[in-house]
């Protein structure tokens, strides 16, 4: 859960990688850097994450998410969590995909 104020997650090399992800403005090539990036089970870890919080959003409950994409329900508690508490960063990119609320 968010600790208020706390922005020690915030570091330099943080924010050069959000300017990078700004940036992008194509598909192809956000498709392109993310695989140079990340690992295939990062990559795998973030799609689940996003889908979880989907999934979440629109009112399922935590054992189907976690039961339909193999996760656990920690990681589906935690991703709950960071979506009903956190910085807003999965409403924002939910409600840009025409996420369910």
């Amino acid at each position: 859960m968010k600790h208020e104020g706390d922005t020690t997650w915030k570091t330099p090399a943080v924010e050069q990688l959000a300017d990078a992800l700004v940036e992008i403005d194509d598909r192809d090539t956000m498709l392109a850097f993310l695989r140079d990036v990340c690992s295939f089970n990062e990559l795998g870890a973030l799609a689940q994450r996003l889908e979880a919080a989907r999934l979440v959003d629109s009112g399922l409950p935590y054992a189907e998410v976690a039961k339909r994409l193999g996760a656990s329900t920690a990681t589906v508690t935690r991703v709950a969590q960071w979506l009903r508490h956190g910085e807003g960063g999965y409403r924002a990119v939910l409600d840009r995909l025409g996420g369910s609320r």
